[in-house]
């Protein structure tokens, strides 16, 4: 029974988020839309499903290899790393994490193209035609588990974040939070644009541009800071925006084949060599 009234407060306390996030994406969407549509896109169900399964499984998913990690580390990282870590004023901590969660993700997410096995799960995501901050959501539950576990490892490694400390780990708290939010923008259907602020924080120009159909899906993994792609040389953002978007990866249309097919088809190719 308990574990029944946890999982009704976790679907609560997502019902409002997605209430709120409802609240300032719509109508931003339907005063700046880059692309027009009459409100009754496909796949808001698909999308909707998946926002409310990838938000439950992978909080459940993490917890144990996490606590490996977290075990792990308070073993084997030596103490000074930590201690110094810790001792850094909480705003500059989180700063940091935030920085290192990126680079994290960036790899986590770049691997999701270029490694096989990983791309069968990450490939639902780039299903989508069409893009507005509903697609976020449209995420397998392997994927989302993959991403965020890459992301906090460096953070836990460095001591940013300490899952073992007794109190509450604000740093981890605060990186998923901004982290999931800034997902929710850069998917968004709005036409702005930054100008130099784009090589700054992630846009949804510079994440449009990832999820092209083909010529530019290996570029612009960064969720939030570009300049991790400059780094690694995949950065492009160019002053058009991409003309269509999706796959030509096979995603079945059906949600329990979605879920389960990644799981058990014969392996895909990767993102880049599935390309013509």
């Amino acid at each position: 029974m308990s574990n029944l009234s946890a999982i009704a407060s976790q679907v609560f306390h997502l019902t409002v988020w997605l209430v709120l996030l409802a609240v300032v994406f719509v109508p931003l969407e339907r005063l700046f839309a880059l692309r027009r549509h009459d409100g009754r896109r496909g796949g808001r169900a698909t999308d909707l499903f998946w926002y409310f399964l990838s938000s439950l499984l992978p909080g459940i998913l993490l917890g144990v290899p996490m606590a490996l990690v977290a075990w792990g580390v308070h073993r084997v990282v030596p103490g000074q790393v930590q201690a110094f870590s810790q001792s850094l004023p909480l705003p500059l901590r989180i700063a940091a994490a935030l920085v290192v969660g990126e680079i994290g993700f960036y790899w986590g997410h770049r691997w999701s193209h270029e490694v096989p096995l990983l791309w069968r799960f990450h490939a639902l995501h780039h299903s989508a035609e069409h893009l507005d901050w509903l697609v976020n959501t449209r995420a397998h539950p392997v994927d989302m588990v993959f991403g965020k576990f890459v992301g906090l490892v460096p953070l836990y490694v460095l001591g940013l974040a300490n899952p073992l400390s007794g109190r509450p780990d604000v740093v981890s708290f605060v990186v998923i939070i901004v982290g999931t939010f800034w997902g929710f923008f850069i998917h968004a259907n709005v036409r702005w644009r930054f100008g130099w602020l784009e090589s700054v924080v992630a846009t949804p120009a510079f994440h449009h541009w990832h999820h092209t159909r083909r010529d530019h899906i290996d570029r612009n993994y960064a969720a939030m800071l570009p300049f991790v792609d400059r780094l690694f040389g995949t950065w492009y953002v160019p002053r058009e925006w991409p003309a269509d978007y999706g796959t030509d990866h096979p995603v079945p249309a059906r949600l329990h084949e979605q879920l389960i097919d990644p799981l058990v088809s014969p392996r895909l190719p990767s993102a880049r060599g599935a390309r013509p």
